[in-house]
């Protein structure tokens, strides 16, 4: 089967469960090593960026709605069950590894937006060196419609219409090419020190490039896109994982807990806690 067909089936095997396309065994149960655990105590990175430019391809493991519905009820039925703490602890590293890998190319792409003294200095030094003459371009042209405008009233007074008519023809030619060094003026500006690249910025969430002339309608449609929206899933992941730890040391101890000190197992809990907080999540 080729790589194609194989991602194919795993996609329709997510989507439909593998009993339904004849895949599954019998026998296997929500902790077996084949099951997706990210899928069974919440979201799969792999079915959140399909057909996107973070598309993961298939996951290579399990995700059985049988299997969740079951991992679900073994964890109701005993939630002290330390394998569920474990499934959990590992479903947390692997969301925060992903979306830690997603700000990495956000801080990636921040720095390629930012130019150093010394190119910010070569860039306006040689802006400089067209700006200046364009301007005086500029001024000239400005000028000589001015004294084309007074022409043509003379002209107009005097009943030449002829003449008159010639003279806004090229008073016309002259607002054109004043036009024209205005553009390349301003396009000089836009790319002189940092203000070319002042006109991107990228995506907090998920890394996206977005400049700042996009329209609402560009803007709601990235917002709205499946990559965002997914990033901002996992993003809200992370932050329920904290408000949740934060819950639980800040709960009463339990009778015949030790009412001073860290808690059994504290530290182990805690594995992201200062990554989470500094990230803000």
């Amino acid at each position: 089967m080729g790589r194609l067909a194989e991602m194919q089936r795993k996609l329709l095997e997510q989507m439909m469960g593998p009993e339904a396309m004849g895949t599954a065994n019998a026998n296997l149960t929500w902790d077996d090593p084949k099951v997706c655990r990210n899928f069974l105590c919440g979201t799969c990175p792999h079915a959140l960026f399909t057909n996107t430019k973070m598309d993961l391809g298939a996951c290579p493991k399990s995700h059985t709605e049988r299997l969740k519905t079951e991992f679900n009820a073994a964890r109701q039925a005993e939630p002290d069950n330390p394998i569920f703490a474990q499934f959990q602890t590992e479903y947390e590293r692997n969301i925060f590894t992903f979306v830690d890998d997603c700000d990495r190319r956000v801080r990636t792409a921040q720095k390629r937006l930012e130019k150093t003294p010394e190119e910010n200095k070569k860039t306006t030094n040689l802006a400089r060196l067209f700006c200046f003459p364009s301007m005086r371009e500029i001024a000239d042209i400005e000028l000589a419609i001015q004294g084309g405008t007074e022409k043509i009233e003379s002209l107009g007074e005097q009943g030449k219409v002829d003449e008159s008519m010639r003279e806004m023809a090229a008073i016309e030619a002259l607002k054109s090419e004043k036009a024209e060094k205005m553009q390349e003026l301003e396009n000089l500006s836009d790319t002189s020190g940092a203000s070319g690249h002042q006109k991107l910025r990228v995506c907090d969430i998920c890394g996206a490039y977005l400049s700042v002339l996009d329209s609402d309608r560009r803007l709601a449609d990235h917002f709205g896109g499946k990559m965002h929206l997914g990033y901002h899933e996992l993003r809200n992941t992370l932050k329920k994982f904290m408000e949740e730890r934060e819950k639980r040391r800040n709960a009463p101890p339990a009778s015949g807990a030790p009412s001073s000190g860290a808690r059994p197992n504290d530290r182990g809990g805690d594995y992201r806690k200062d990554e989470y907080r500094d990230r803000g999540y």
